[in-house]
């Protein structure tokens, strides 16, 4: 086999657990093995075949590392000087994204921060490495995703960065996500803030009682805007899950393109990119169950007709739904309705998509366009 042309299915190693499971057969042949520190893993790599197998950012002792060579494998070095690994195998999470704020660090020398600042000094120069290194990354993080939502009811959730915690937009957009989830739907956002935000808190919130949802709230507004201090308006938000644990699980797909935009710490995963083209079209195509759309700007917009476009020409196979919420917005502010519903006229789509009036009306709405 051709070692360009991909492992066989279910031939990708990215834990430690999945290696010494595989090093019992005695072969890593045609296996791709991604960021698994194999330092003390010396002996299951001199008795194996790890032919035409692919060993990406996998730290080995000098010995193992000549065998594999030597044996036919394909070896990318780990580079230990980069703020990211490019060859994770997993999707980020708030804590490590946020490594040390909690503690009373600063946001600057968080490795969300770091690995922002490598990408504005990378984004523009032309360097081939780096720009391979950002494509690796994100094709990387891209499969944990795939595999973290298979067989999953995604519902997408579109909305602006604008909206502030306090205001009843923010506890609107909180009582979706939250109510989503306790229908049982896997709720994903852009993973920024405002509206992001709201509705990855609201998917967090949903374990818990109602109490604790309008405490949580009311923490969440004492503290100053993104815009004012990243480091405080985060800090506040792993407070708040420090006070209450265990919440409900969520996503997130933010991206280091729109460094004015952070992660916000509800989207439990999160699958930050470099390329924001990625971003867009890779969280549209995830969402199996459908995507609402909360009132918004330029990218909510251009988000409603990336969705539309598939939907128009069935790029994606069967229309999925789309809702957009509030008719005032979506008819006179910006009045993507009335041509959203002429794409849709006399095409599959236009028993799948809605306008409602507000949160409320969502879930149960999804649900019809579902069975339309």
């Amino acid at each position: 086999m051709d070692a360009a042309a991909g492992p066989p299915a279910g031939r990708e190693i990215a834990t430690l657990e999945d290696f010494d499971r595989t090093a019992l057969t005695g072969s890593f042949a045609g296996y791709r093995v991604q960021a698994v520190d194999l330092t003390d893993r010396t002996f299951a790599l001199l008795v194996s075949d790890t032919s035409r197998a692919v060993f990406l950012g996998c730290p080995m002792e000098p010995q193992a590392l000549a065998h594999v060579r030597a044996g036919g494998a394909l070896v990318f070095p780990p580079l230990p000087d980069l703020p990211f690994d490019p060859y994770r195998g997993s999707l980020y999470t708030p804590e490590e994204l946020y490594a040390g704020l909690a503690d009373g660090g600063s946001y600057e020398d968080t490795p969300d921060a770091r690995t922002s600042r490598w990408f504005r000094r990378t984004a523009t120069d032309g360097d081939v490495l780096a720009s391979m290194l950002r494509s690796v990354h994100d094709h990387a993080l891209r499969d944990a995703l795939d595999e973290r939502l298979r067989r999953q009811r995604v519902v997408g959730v579109m909305g602006g960065h604008a909206m502030e915690r306090g205001g009843a937009s923010y506890a609107g957009a909180a009582r979706l996500g939250r109510a989503l989830a306790r229908r049982g739907f896997t709720v994903a956002t852009g993973g920024g803030p405002g509206a992001m935000e709201a509705v990855n808190f609201g998917a967090y919130a949903a374990p818990h009682d109602e109490v604790m949802f309008g405490k949580a709230l009311a923490v969440l507004a004492a503290a100053p805007p993104f815009g004012a201090s990243v480091g405080a308006w985060t800090r506040t938000a792993l407070a708040v899950r420090e006070r209450w644990p265990q919440g409900g699980p969520s996503y997130g797909m933010p991206t280091w393109w729109y460094g004015q935009e952070p992660t916000n710490a509800f989207a439990t995963h999160v699958a930050k990119l470099f390329a924001v083209a990625a971003r867009e079209d890779g969280l549209l195509s995830r969402c199996s169950a459908g995507v609402v759309f909360l009132p918004g700007a330029a990218g909510t917009v251009q988000a409603v007709f990336d969705a539309a476009t598939a939907n128009h020409y069935g790029t994606r196979g069967e229309p999925a739904p789309m809702v957009l919420v509030d008719r005032a917005h979506w008819t006179r502010v910006l009045p993507a309705w009335p041509l959203l519903q002429s794409l849709a006229a006399g095409r599959a789509m236009a028993r799948r998509v809605a306008l409602v009036d507000g949160v409320a009306d969502v879930p149960h709405t999804l649900e019809q366009l579902a069975d339309a």
